[in-house]
């Protein structure tokens, strides 16, 4: 790729110059009946569950899930390459749909911007998709906080049930990075104000309400798991859930439209069913089971993506979501940059622009991981080395013959600049994996494990560690879980997803290390325990200057600064 002389455009003048084709045209595509789907403007539609049942029978596309290394501040570009594949299947005549998650207003207004892909491989539109979209993050963020209401009115009015307040787990939340509202106090000034009780905030993409909507085969499923939400313990210290309060059925009329899932379309036209976004390193970083399934009943190929690296994202996709509905992936998308891989081998940012094949070689360590993780699922895969322009060729040169030396499969991907023609080769690579190699996947451990196993099957495999620390409180909650049945549910880690240990200052491949468990939580709702590790935290803050600085909107009602 020669450097261009010409100013490079940013994602959203690229996007805003984009022409879209009237949503109707996309449905009709897809074969979609006109009362299955419904416009929500010109450009974006929500389409109806009946589709599900009518396609009920129909053959399965082929899932193929994309995942990356661990993050760097240099950026991977997955969601970009999701788009990039996706258009590029499409161009050489595969019908090919893509599957997201939608993006939180709390890091598009924070670090990262925008995060609908970039360049010439961006859904659209654009801005409506990385702001208020079809409302599902508003109605989401509004249940949850409407259990929290009917739950303190529950106290208020007698507490019925006997919750401790001291032992209330359930939390308001806000889609903001927000970190004033962490910890709280509520019901202050008198009796008539409720009763008085800490409490805090997490950022919606971390609520249980999240994962189950993401979790939930239909509409059906939804109210059952949202019946099953524990809300917090009584005096005798037994579970209280939702079911308990009965307000489930208030709560599912509230979603009943947030749980269909959103159709768009890409820069080339590609229809993208984009829905549901829980964060990857504090929930489980995929996007909705009803939006992979029914778009699998769509396309012969579908595209989806999981949060961060491997060790993340594509661990819980392969572990959690995969089995809980029942969706059979048949080869993975490994993405890395150069400019990262050099991060991993101890180069600065300030310095990634200068060829180093040392660092270079050292970082290879951290793909190196991830490939292996992948490989435990018996999964095929197709390394994908996203090209930046100051990318060398001795170092694009120096991973295309690490991958041959150990016979894995390679391909460049050029896909910002070009869109779908930069990701031929990456598609045509993917295309010949599919047929050369039938993936034998398999989840890493079994749901009569035991809690313990589970988690050290995870940090050992996927991680890399020599050992797992439980504190003696989360020993307490291992035994406390057992005895309500609890145990058998899956495991979601809550790690930092830049490290494959939970200190995020250890980059590429760490070793020796121990994983320490802080505390588990019961999801008991989305049918998952949350293992919190490290520091990580459900509702992030913001950066000293925020991406919200370089936002703004002309008088023509165009967004700047979006990314």
């Amino acid at each position: 790729m020669s450097v261009q002389s010409k100013k490079v455009k940013s994602d959203i003048e690229i996007a805003q110059e984009a022409v879209m084709k009237p949503i109707k045209e996309i449905a009709e595509g897809l074969n979609l009946r006109e009362d299955e789907w419904e416009p929500f403007g010109h450009y974006k539609a929500k389409i109806s569950l009946d589709v599900m049942k009518r396609l009920q029978n129909a053959p399965d596309g082929k899932v193929i899930l994309v995942t990356s290394i661990n993050p760097t501040p240099a950026g991977e570009g997955k969601s970009t390459v999701t788009v990039g594949l996706g258009q590029a299947l499409n161009k050489i005549g595969h019908k090919t749909i893509v599957a997201l998650r939608e993006p939180s207003l709390g890091p598009t207004m924070g670090i990262k911007g925008g995060a609908s892909g970039g360049g010439y491989s961006q859904v659209m539109p654009m801005e409506d998709i990385n702001l208020h979209f079809t409302g599902d993050f508003h109605a989401i963020t509004t249940a949850n906080n409407a259990l929290a209401a009917f739950l303190d009115n529950h106290i208020h009015q007698g507490n019925e049930c006997q919750i401790d307040t001291r032992r209330i787990t359930w939390k308001r939340v806000v889609d903001l990075n927000d970190r004033a509202l962490r910890q709280v106090v509520v019901g202050l000034g008198g009796p008539l104000q409720g009763v008085p009780r800490e409490d805090g905030f997490n950022i919606t993409v971390a609520s249980e309400i999240m994962a189950i909507l993401c979790l939930a085969k239909d509409l059906t499923d939804l109210k059952e798991k949202l019946s099953n939400i524990v809300v917090g313990y009584s005096f005798n210290k037994q579970p209280v859930t939702v079911r308990d309060l009965g307000v489930q059925g208030a709560l599912t009329l509230l979603l009943k439209e947030a749980v269909k899932p959103n159709l768009v379309q890409t820069l080339e036209n590609t229809p993208a069913i984009v829905h549901g976004g829980p964060f990857a390193n504090i929930a489980h970083g995929c996007n909705s089971i009803i939006a992979t399934k029914l778009a699998s009943k769509l396309g012969d190929y579908v595209i989806t993506e999981a949060g961060f690296g491997a060790d993340l994202g594509a661990e819980k996709f392969l572990n959690i979501k995969s089995r809980l509905g029942n969706i059979d992936p048949k080869a993975v998308v490994i993405v890395a940059t150069i400019r990262a891989l050099k991060m991993h081998g101890g180069v600065d940012k300030a310095n990634l622009t200068v060829e180093n094949l040392d660092a270079l070689k050292t970082g290879m360590q951290n793909l190196q991981k991830h490939i292996e993780t992948v490989q435990s699922f018996g999964l095929p895969f197709v390394v994908a080395i996203n090209r930046f322009i100051t990318d060398t060729d001795k170092e694009v040169e120096y991973i295309e013959k690490w991958c041959e030396e150990k016979d894995y499969d390679v391909a460049l991907s050029d896909v910002w600049e070009k869109g779908g023609e930069g990701g031929i080769d990456l598609a045509v690579k993917l295309l010949r994996v599919l047929e050369k190699q039938e993936g034998n996947f398999k989840p890493l451990y079994e749901l009569n494990d035991s809690i313990e196993a589970k988690i050290e099957t995870i940090a050992k495999k996927v991680y890399g560690a020599v050992a797992v620390d439980f504190i003696p409180k989360v020993r307490k909650q291992i035994e406390e879980y057992k005895s309500l049945g609890w145990d058998k549910l899956p495991v979601c880690m809550a790690k930092t997803q830049y490290s494959l240990s939970d200190d995020p200052a250890k980059l590429g491949r760490p070793e020796g290390f121990t994983i320490t468990v802080r505390e588990l939580r019961p999801s008991i709702g989305a049918g998952f325990l949350v293992a919190l590790t490290g520091d990580v935290m459900t509702m992030p803050g913001l950066p000293k200057k925020p991406a919200a600085l370089n936002m703004d909107v002309d008088a023509d009602g165009k967004a700047i600064g979006l990314f």
